[in-house]
């Protein structure tokens, strides 16, 4: 690892009330020194203080400034760090930064505080990665489920599996080799019984990536539904702002229409499409072949039945579209004299679910909020004892492992000698050391932190 001292804002580049500049490693107290004019040296302090003074070039005085002073190893990165709180301007930022580089430190390159700290043991990779997820967090489970990973919930829950399956590597390592005192006898059945638990342990962890990728990038979800059905008002209640145009007008959304939405802590990545209809008009027909394609692609179908109009072929076509697929059906305008109940979607849908709503008046949207998490998250998502995969990376690491502890069962199965066992064991061992870092290369490390934020 380079020793260098580093520095770089860590706050966002726009004017606010503060920035802050971090300073770490081992010449950390040095280089403020140097720039810090305060009632003593930095470097003379007590550890874990504050302190006022100006941060000054040559003679020139750049900011007027707040300096936390923090001996390592209790620090972010387990290093020697200074933190210069000063004025919020992007100028003055930048030139407190580009003092203290003057001054003897070097540039952070993406991530690099965060690397130091897990190269210094202050944290393992799962927590690592947990940072940036904190940082790019749009929504509240995807913040909780963050925050959750970064108290080492992931980290826990592999080291006990790498536990269980390293105690079992080690005695039929040790039985191998000293067969007088060691007896392997009736161990296989043990292991097979221990090994299936691992596997469905593994299945379960991989199941709940889908979960982790809902909360962590949001839910695609797709409207769909005649003219005039009310999508591009739902689409606006759902967005509290007008975001499409509502007319009378049939055919009025010929194109996509796309909007991020906050819904109950849930992050709904929504596509309001054009009605669905037979259609001469050029434009509006390819509108409606676009609607067709994303809903294929979506995680959940909104269906917006219109409820004073009877269904027609327009209507059977959508059902077409929407069979197996995650779908809730709205019946809307529930405010006017109605022609269709939900009695009788019901009939048509199946298991589908169908809420009366009314996006005018903005009624049964707190249903449609609740019966999405009963879908996505069988209830209230809990970040006490559930684990949340969100990592691709992590996700692969996890089949891995579950195909090493398969073939564990195989050998098994098979009769094979006690030594195979072992080393899909070890497989299964090392998979899941690269998910916290106890087993990865120094380029995947590199290419980790290089998708974090500068300063973090």
């Amino acid at each position: 690892m380079k020793r260098e001292t580093i520095a770089a804002i860590s706050t966002g580049m726009t004017n606010s009330g503060i920035g802050i500049v971090r300073i770490s490693g081992e010449e950390a107290f040095s280089v403020a020194d140097r720039v810090f004019m305060g009632k003593e040296k930095l470097s003379d302090v007590k550890s874990h203080t504050i302190h006022y003074g100006h941060i000054k070039d040559g003679e020139d005085t750049v900011d007027e400034v707040l300096v936390m002073a923090m001996r390592g190893p209790r620090t972010f990165t387990g290093e020697d760090t200074v933190e210069i709180n000063c004025h919020g301007g992007t100028f003055v930022v930048k030139r407190v930064l580009e003092t203290v580089l003057k001054n003897g430190a070097r540039a952070a390159e993406p991530g690099e505080f965060t690397k130091r700290a897990f190269l210094n043991g202050k944290m393992d990779l799962s927590q690592a990665e947990a940072v940036i997820d904190v940082i790019n967090s749009e929504n509240e489970y995807a913040l909780k489920s963050s925050l959750n990973q970064l108290k080492g919930s992931v980290r826990n829950k592999i080291t006990d599996i790498r536990n269980r399956i390293l105690y079992n590597t080690a005695y039929i390592e040790s039985a191998l080799d000293d067969p007088e005192h060691i007896s392997l006898e009736g161990f296989s059945s043990e292991l097979e019984k221990t090994t299936a638990g691992i596997r469905n342990e593994l299945s379960e962890l991989i199941r709940s990536a889908d979960d982790g990728r809902i909360i962590k990038e949001g839910i695609n979800t797709v409207i769909l539904g005649k003219p005039n059905a009310g999508k591009s008002s739902l689409l606006n209640v759902l967005s509290g702002y007008e975001r499409a145009i509502v007319t009378d007008i049939e055919g009025t959304t010929r194109d996509i229409l796309e909007e991020q939405i906050s819904l109950g802590g849930l992050s709904l990545n929504v596509i309001d499409t054009a009605g669905i209809r037979r259609t001469d008009d050029v434009i509006e027909r390819i509108g409606v072949e676009r609607a067709a394609e994303y809903a294929e692609r979506a995680d959940l179908i909104i269906y917006v039945v219109d409820a004073s109009r009877k269904l027609d072929e327009n209507d059977e076509k959508i059902f077409s579209m929407i069979y197996d697929k995650n779908t809730i059906i709205l019946l809307n305008k529930s405010d006017l004299d109605t022609v269709i109940s939900a009695e009788e979607i019901k009939e048509r849908a199946g298991n589908i679910p169908v809420i009366s709503v009314s996006a005018k008046e903005e009624q049964g949207i707190r249903d449609l909020e609740e019966q999405i998490k009963s879908m996505f998250f069988k209830g209230d998502v809990s970040f006490n004892d559930q684990v949340y995969i969100s990592n691709v990376r992590q996700k692969n690491a996890l089949i891995d492992a579950r195909e090493s502890m398969e073939k564990v069962l195989e050998s098994i199965e098979n009769g094979m000698p006690e030594d195979f066992y072992s080393i899909d064991l070890m497989d299964a061992y090392e998979s899941l050391g690269s998910i916290t870092g106890e087993s990865v290369g120094e380029d995947l490390v590199n290419e980790i932190f290089s998708r974090f934020c500068m300063g973090k």
